[in-house]
């Protein structure tokens, strides 16, 4: 029994050296370290206080997300306890962050406080954030050089803060709340092209911009690579302005072929390939 007991018996995880430990947990996501690993044991709660990988809230997401909201059991205001404990714990070496339908005004202050090394952040369905919140926080964020914010309500003097405080910013990806119901305007495209001039990736699908915005942007913003204008009804396009877009533009979108999201995607005439997400991430 002796023998048979030490043959089946497993190892002691705590023996582990704590280095090894830290790169084991390192595979998982931010929610699980924060609400699963932690509580483990008095080593684990210990090395779960070390800034590792606490900015990566794509395991969450993709496993728990779906699942809270089909059972009306998503509680907003614990994800962003959660979420703001995390970017604490990265002791400020935070790069990179991805938030769906939780972010507000917290966060993003919270990001700016602990982020100045950040340097790509994601909000989608963030209808909390508002216009206040969102320029103090990139204000703090000099190193900022890709941005995705959709479905909010900011307007052109916040985007023009981004523009002044990120000059490093070289991949924006904006959709706003409500802009189908407004007027034609170049308000956003000339703060684009007034104060993003390092862009090369630009998604400004559904705006109202006219023709004169869209050529403000093309003169002012030289490094352009990726451009998607799929939705802008407002633009009607020359052959000679067409042209204009379509020589120094790799990847190209115009307005008559518009995709609902991200997932959906219908080619474009002059859509010269490569991956629709590889643009911004």
């Amino acid at each position: 029994m002796e023998v048979e007991s030490e043959s089946t018996a497993g190892p002691n995880w705590l023996d582990l050296p704590r280095d090894l430990t830290s790169n084991i947990l390192q595979r998982l996501g931010a929610f699980e370290i924060l609400t699963s690993a932690c509580g483990v044991c008095p080593l684990w709660w210990n090395i779960c206080k070390d800034p590792i990988c606490m900015c990566d809230y794509s395991s969450y997401y993709n496993n728990f997300f779906f699942w809270k909201v089909s059972n009306n059991d998503y509680d907003k205001e614990e994800m962003v306890k959660i979420c703001c404990n995390a970017i604490e714990r990265s002791c400020n070496h935070l790069e990179d962050i991805d938030i769906e339908g939780f972010g507000n005004d917290d966060i993003l202050n919270c990001i700016a406080n602990n982020g100045s090394h950040l340097r790509s952040m994601r909000f989608v369905d963030c209808y909390e954030i508002s216009e206040e919140g969102f320029s103090e926080a990139v204000r703090k964020l000099p190193l900022l050089e890709k941005l995705v914010i959709s479905d909010n309500r900011l307007t052109e003097v916040s985007i023009a803060v981004l523009g002044r405080s990120c000059p490093l910013l070289k991949s924006l990806k904006i959709s706003r709340l409500g802009v189908y119901a407004a007027k034609p305007s170049d308000d956003l495209a000339l703060v684009i092209a007034d104060t993003m001039t390092n862009l090369c990736y630009l998604d400004i699908k559904g705006d109202n911009l006219t023709n004169d915005g869209l050529l403000a942007i093309l003169d002012k913003c030289p490094f352009l690579e990726s451009l998607d204008l799929q939705g802008c009804r407002y633009l009607e396009l020359s052959k000679s302005l067409e042209k204009r877009c379509i020589d120094p533009i790799n990847h190209l979108r115009l307005p008559n072929f518009y995709v609902f999201d991200d997932y959906d995607y219908s080619p474009c005439e002059y859509d010269f390939g490569g991956d629709y997400d590889s643009w911004y991430y």
